[in-house]
């Protein structure tokens, strides 16, 4: 697959995309309990929903939503082969619970959105698919009247064996993003400015 990643398509994601997103996470059985909610939910929830919840509490979401929740990436056959999530920061009640956040201003959540995490399918990793799905999310988000972008990527340069869905702090400085904050050895705060 990664000769055929040169020409990348990559969509925002609305109700129309949701068989989309189902064909990608499907695939994974990560993807398949998690569904994208693990930021959203509490722990308690998101376990409850494993086995098929998640997937409807997102569908759900996302059929509410006037806003983007990630954008796809496809190959040159139209299949979804990468995801990216994507959302006003006040979407993510988790993230916004946990200390790596105790530093931001609340008054932001609205207009400050998150890259919060991705998946790339076995196959089309390490072939910059995702910068380029970092890449759209900032756009996205830029669309959609963002003031900036964050994500709380994995620290230094690795390797990083666990959590790289996270993203990493190189990914995130290669596509204009700053150090706001380092609040534990293994995570870093960061932000791109849009506004």
């Amino acid at each position: 697959m990664n000769a055929r990643l040169r020409d990348v398509e990559i969509r925002q994601v609305g109700a129309g995309l949701l068989p989309d997103v189902g064909e990608l996470f499907d695939g994974n059985a990560t993807t398949r309990g998690c569904y994208c909610m693990w930021f959203l939910l509490a722990a308690k929830e998101m376990d409850a929903g494993w086995t098929g919840g998640n997937r409807l509490r997102f569908e759900a979401a996302v059929r509410e939503s006037g806003e983007p929740f990630g954008v796809l990436a496809y190959d040159d056959d139209g299949r979804p082969f990468g995801w990216a999530a994507v959302g006003p920061r006040a979407r993510y009640g988790r993230i916004l619970r946990s200390p790596l956040m105790t530093g931001r201003d609340p008054a932001e959540d609205e207009r400050v959105w998150m890259v919060p995490c991705f998946f790339v399918r076995v196959g089309a990793r390490k072939a910059g698919t995702t910068q380029r799905l970092l890449t759209a999310a900032v756009d996205a988000a830029a669309s959609h009247g963002a003031t900036a972008v964050e994500g709380f990527p994995l620290a230094g340069p690795g390797p990083h064996r666990d959590d790289r869905y996270l993203g990493t702090e190189g990914l995130f400085a290669a596509c204009g993003f700053h150090e706001l904050a380092r609040p534990s050895p293994r995570r870093v705060v960061m932000r791109r400015q849009l506004v």
